[in-house]
């Protein structure tokens, strides 16, 4: 090889290895909002639409937004039923998880824990714009400490699959059997959703709660995260305070004639996992994962090893995570942590907050 030859063979390589260093590198999400309010939970329906919870940690006017082209957020399904401050028994008060399913149906999991009310799973029709279902989650499906966050749809079995973390010693599953407007409180206090003894800390600082008696506590969560496969198979669930996913098949979570033990035979250990809220999986079986204590998005891939993504400051309690119809990811960053409720007592939290477009590592279906 001459000089020259060997010179231009360097340089290319050196541009080649800096193209791909730049790619690595590169940003993988893109803010497609910046909000004035704090998102709790994310979904977009099959004909695009950015279905939003904002969270009751910040007191909002409105339970459930849409966010439109221009930015804006409009009361979602309409004013009357979104404004948290009406106190009719139609209207939602306190909603976290919301997911859509194929059939353009927004289903909104009210907790009631703003006025106290019966905690209730509401679908409304977003093409019909109409009532589609309304469930009542009474005690004893819900304990007194019951806070019933995120879930996900199951259209095969017509079911819905709760996570309620509860007090912790008492967290459990919810299944709601859509066709009855029937639900089972399924594998309460199993170690798969109680919480473990580890603590959240987040640029130093760890989460503490504040007591009436002015005491604080660093907060132990249990079973929050929750994610459907996309062939309707596998439930994977795990506590937010936790180490590890677990997952238990859909078909065993329906089969009301499974006794307790039965259950709980069949729930598997699926990987491990850092502290996190919200996931959501791809076509591949990739399942993502809001790393919070890293500021951090990573994936939980089928060879059940965990890898970090990305990571960035803008990540600050990024959760709810939501596919798209074309094949995008979406999240919110609600900076949770610097609530008063989990910040000792002190509102430190401040807008912008976001919402984020993600670039996975495969298509996944929309609304889950």
């Amino acid at each position: 090889m001459n000089p020259i030859h060997a010179l231009f063979v360097l340089v290319l390589v050196a541009l080649t290895e800096s193209s791909l260093a730049e790619e690595l590198e590169a940003p993988r999400f893109e803010i497609i909002a910046r909000l004035d309010e704090a998102p709790g939970n994310i979904t977009v329906t099959v004909d695009g639409r950015i279905i939003l919870s904002l969270h009751q940690f910040y007191a909002p006017k409105y339970a459930v937004v849409e966010l439109k082209r221009d930015g804006t957020l409009v009361p979602f399904p309409n004013e009357a039923v979104a404004n948290t401050q009406r106190r009719e028994e139609s209207r939602l008060e306190s909603v976290l998880g919301i997911r859509s399913d194929g059939q353009g149906i927004v289903w909104m999991l009210d907790n009631g824990m703003r006025y106290g009310s019966v905690p209730k799973l509401v679908g409304w029709d977003s093409r019909r714009d109409r009532l589609h279902k309304l469930i009542e989650l009474a005690p004893p499906v819900t304990p007194k400490d019951q806070f019933v966050n995120d879930f996900a749809v199951d259209m095969i079995r017509n079911a819905i699959y709760i996570s309620d973390p509860a007090g912790g010693h008492n967290a459990a599953l919810i299944v709601v059997h859509i066709d009855i407007s029937h639900a089972r409180r399924l594998l309460e206090g199993h170690s798969s959703v109680v919480p473990e003894a580890v603590d959240l800390v987040i640029d130093g600082q760890p989460l503490q709660v504040k007591d009436d008696k002015e005491q604080l506590s660093r907060p132990h969560i249990g079973v929050n995260p929750i994610t459907l496969d996309t062939k309707n198979e596998w439930v994977y669930f795990g506590p937010m305070h936790g180490r590890s996913l677990y997952r238990v098949k859909a078909v065993d979570l329906v089969d009301s004639n499974l006794t307790k033990d039965q259950l709980a035979e069949r729930v598997e250990r699926y990987s491990d996992k850092p502290i996190c809220d919200g996931i959501s999986i791809d076509r591949s079986g990739n399942i993502y994962v809001g790393e919070l204590a890293a500021n951090a998005i990573g994936v939980i891939t089928p060879e059940r090893k965990y890898n970090r993504l990305m990571q960035d400051k803008t990540l600050s309690w990024v959760d709810a995570f939501s596919f798209g119809p074309h094949g995008k990811l979406y999240a919110v960053v609600n900076r949770l942590h610097q609530t008063a409720v989990l910040n000792a007592g002190k509102a430190v939290s401040q807008p912008p907050y976001f919402v984020l477009e993600i670039n996975p590592l495969t298509e996944g279906i929309a609304g889950r």
